[in-house]
């Protein structure tokens, strides 16, 4: 078993910055950077013989930096604000309701197929970004580690067949394409919005934020109401 340490984080950059040079070369949405990474490190660790708690504890500042990078999709917020000013009760329904699907949807069917609700409540938040998931997940009794593994799950979905949807559907405005990704797919659908075009990666951080918030707000008292209904 390999018990060192310095090993981690270069090799997670290099996967990392390799993976995205592979999706910027053929430009297919399963070639996700995130995804790759996923699928190269994994087996490294196994092989290894190599905990994840070494291995993050190795790559420690990559997750210390998760909070400002998600802070810093401020910057494009604030470029597209006086369109934001002018739809602003558009932007807040469809955040709201968003919201609302994917909490109902998740937890009603994680307990319909006979999951305790320790792990529906993991379930819950699983279409806000990871800090704000794992603290909800928690204080309505989940366990955040697997409401993390769910928020990641959830964002490569939308990340690499978010868009084949939208176009699929039709939907064009680069608004309603930012709305629905930030809402559906968190930070992972954003940076892809954000690759894309810079108005949809704009508007999918506004989702992002304004969707963490309602979540944050309303899953305490949604999640024993699911209960009571479905469980």
């Amino acid at each position: 078993m390999i018990h060192h340490l310095w090993w981690s984080l270069p090799l997670t950059l290099a996967t990392f910055f390799l993976a995205r040079q592979v999706a910027v070369r053929y430009k297919s949405p399963v070639l996700n950077p995130l995804l790759i990474s996923m699928i190269v490190i994994i087996p490294i660790l196994v092989l290894t013989r190599t905990p994840y708690e070494h291995y993050f504890e190795g790559s420690k500042v990559l997750n210390d930096l998760l909070q400002p990078a998600v802070v810093a999709l401020a910057f494009p917020l604030y470029e597209q604000l006086h369109q934001i000013r002018a739809r602003w009760k558009s932007i807040i329904t469809i955040c709201f309701i968003g919201s609302m699907v994917a909490m109902i949807t998740g937890t009603s069917v994680a307990l319909l197929m006979g999951a305790t609700p320790q792990i529906a409540a993991s379930i819950l938040p699983k279409s806000v970004t990871t800090p704000i998931a794992m603290a909800v997940g928690g204080s309505i009794g989940g366990i955040p580690a697997i409401s993390a593994v769910c928020v990641i799950f959830v964002g490569i979905l939308g990340a690499v067949f978010g868009h084949t949807l939208l176009n699929l559907m039709n939907i064009t405005t680069k608004a309603s394409r930012g709305l629905a990704m930030g809402t559906a797919s968190h930070a992972l659908g954003t940076a892809r919005c954000a690759e894309l075009d810079y108005q949809e990666g704009a508007f999918s951080s506004l989702a992002l934020v304004i969707c963490g918030i309602i979540t944050s707000l309303i899953a305490p008292f949604l999640f024993p109401v699911i209960l009571a209904v479905v469980g």
